[in-house]
């Protein structure tokens, strides 16, 4: 087979490229040199508009590559320079120049994990969102308050995402985009909201309801095996017509005029009234105080049978349950006036039990 050379003289240097096969080599040496004997991480990121001769010129600044000109004609030869993708990329300084192409030309990205932890509303996940530097929490809580994509994702008017942003683990790269992530959240969560379809249709609720009782059951305990019981208490208020005097929706309520969620709350606050204030409003709130994982959305449509109407916190992280209200005064005596009751006590004991598990 004859073979084409195409000679490039650069600077008294000249460049020999035999092209066979439809693939080109620049320079023997150059193609099997690696810039060090260690692999060091050296992360690059090629941004919007930059220019492959540039690229070529920074990985050769950060002892990527020997020769940036070389790079640069190299991947000219095999057709490359056009399959850059903008990204941020992992690459190490013992890479040969191919080896560097593949990976900038691959597009794919370093991935970092976010993670939504169970029960944390938009405030705390645009906060956590800004904190992590994937992007602003303004942005963000423009985006799950914007009317088109609420009815884009959820086909149907609602004042915004709450609720329906599933808590999970998600890998994103610092060009993911906001409205991307916010849309695989809400994905998510109708995926997993199909197993609790069934029970939704047997009480005659609509989704939000239940996304909204299911909110209030995922802040009101960390405990995996109290939930259905949680729930009894607030189906059983409700059937008897009984305000559900839940603390989380004042909390909520507050954070709709602040903007942040506050988790101290006041006996004054109790009795301010807000549309989320449970104690002021009789049944459910507006809508959800925070997004909720799929047990609590299961136990918001399969309450346990029982006949509690209050509950009150152990200060480790689990409830006293009562059915009526002079049981539940002796627990709040016991559990909460009693200041022995909650020394060395923490929520966070919860996650001490689970370790033990």
């Amino acid at each position: 087979m004859k073979k084409a050379f195409l000679v490039i003289s650069i600077a008294g240097v000249t460049l020999v490229a035999a092209l066979g096969a439809g693939v080109g080599f620049v320079g023997y040496q150059f193609l099997n040199s690696r810039p060090g004997d260690t692999a060091q991480d050296v992360v690059y990121e090629v941004n919007p508009g930059k220019s492959f001769n540039t690229i070529a010129s920074e990985l050769e600044a950060k002892g990527l590559l020997t020769n940036g000109f070389f790079f640069s004609m190299y991947a000219r030869l095999v057709g490359e320079r056009s399959k850059l993708k903008v990204g941020e990329y992992l690459l190490r300084t013992n890479m040969k120049p191919r080896e560097v192409l593949e990976v900038i030309t691959s597009g794919k990205s370093i991935a970092r994990s976010f993670t939504v932890s169970e029960g944390l509303s938009i405030y705390e996940i645009a906060e956590l969102y800004e904190k992590q530097g994937f992007g602003t929490a303004q942005n963000f809580l423009t985006l799950v308050r914007d009317p088109q994509l609420i009815r884009n994702l959820l086909g149907e008017k609602q004042e915004s995402l709450e609720g329906y942003l599933f808590p999970e683990t998600y890998m994103l790269t610092k060009f993911t985009d906001t409205k991307a992530l916010i849309s695989n959240m809400v994905k998510r969560f109708l995926y997993v909201y199909n197993e609790v379809v069934p029970g939704a249709q047997a009480l005659g609720w609509p989704r939000h309801k239940v996304v909204t009782l299911a909110s209030i059951i995922e802040k009101e305990t960390g405990a995996p095996e109290e939930r259905p019981l949680i729930s009894s208490v607030f189906h059983n208020r409700m059937r008897k017509n009984m305000r559900l005097q839940t603390d989380p929706t004042v909390i909520y309520g507050k954070a709709e005029l602040t903007g942040k969620i506050e988790i101290n709350i006041t006996r004054a606050d109790l009795t301010t009234p807000n549309r989320y204030n449970t104690y002021t409003i009789s049944g459910l709130p507006p809508g959800p105080i925070a997004n909720p994982g799929k047990e609590a959305l299961l136990s918001a449509v399969k309450p346990a049978e029982s006949q509690y109407l209050f509950f009150v916190s152990q200060n480790d992280g689990t409830h006293v349950f009562s059915v009526d209200y002079k049981g539940h005064e002796t627990a709040v005596k016991k559990f909460q006036l009693d200041r022995r009751a909650r020394e060395g006590k923490s929520w966070r004991d919860l996650n001490k039990r689970e370790v033990r598990k």
